[in-house]
């Protein structure tokens, strides 16, 4: 191994324990938030997507299934269904070990438990390709000014999004937001942050 492959060794083994312990730091922060206030801020976080230009203009909107410490966004889905935006939720595909987006028109019928018993599409649901969508709402473990996301580890948001081209929003309570949170060439970077008190357009590098 030569000195440049070595240096860059060092630097992602760095980069992943920062993310580690970031990770764990969070989960303990997420950990005490009462499921009452959990619930007001995801209610507040929805209605500041709403407010966004970029959400009232997007025509196609790949939504996210919450996690119990994630912002809940369901109630803003059915909301949305209601309109004449096309909604989206990512679907995970075994063989590929990768999600993949999928249309959603009715959520009574075409939701199921799936992996890691997360709710997604029905495999009957359509498939939508990355660039037929507008915007894509991005869930994360911490986020920072940059537009810099933390994600749980898997990289399944990351490989979904490296090539698209719409906007990407994460979504995150307001204590999420950290001064710096550490990043590779292959995390994929926010347009826009949004939590309950704030909507965050990064600055750059």
């Amino acid at each position: 191994m030569d000195t440049d492959e070595h240096r860059l060794v060092e630097r992602t083994a760095s980069a992943e324990t920062l993310k580690s312990d970031l990770r764990f730091a969070m989960r303990r922060t997420l950990e005490k938030m009462t499921e009452e206030k959990r619930s007001q801020d995801s209610e507040k976080i929805c209605e500041k997507i709403k407010e966004q230009r970029f959400f009232q203009e997007a025509r196609s909107i790949l939504f996210f299934a919450s996690l119990p410490t994630e912002p809940d966004l369901w109630t803003l889905l059915k909301e949305t269904l209601a309109t004449n935006k096309m909604v989206a939720l990512p679907c995970f595909d075994a063989d590929n070990q990768r999600y993949h987006p999928r249309r959603v028109k009715d959520i009574h019928v075409e939701i199921l438990s799936g992996k890691f018993g997360i709710r997604e599409p029905a495999p009957t649901c359509i498939a939508m390709p990355l660039e037929d969508l507008d915007l894509v709402l991005v869930p994360g473990v911490a986020f920072d000014l940059r537009g810099h996301r933390l994600g749980r580890g898997k990289g399944f948001y990351d490989r979904m999004l490296q090539d698209f081209k719409g906007r990407k929003a994460g979504i995150a309570f307001d204590e999420q937001i950290v001064e710096a949170v550490p990043a590779e060439q292959s995390d994929v970077k926010m347009d826009f942050v949004l939590t309950p008190t704030r909507g965050l357009t990064p600055q750059g590098d």
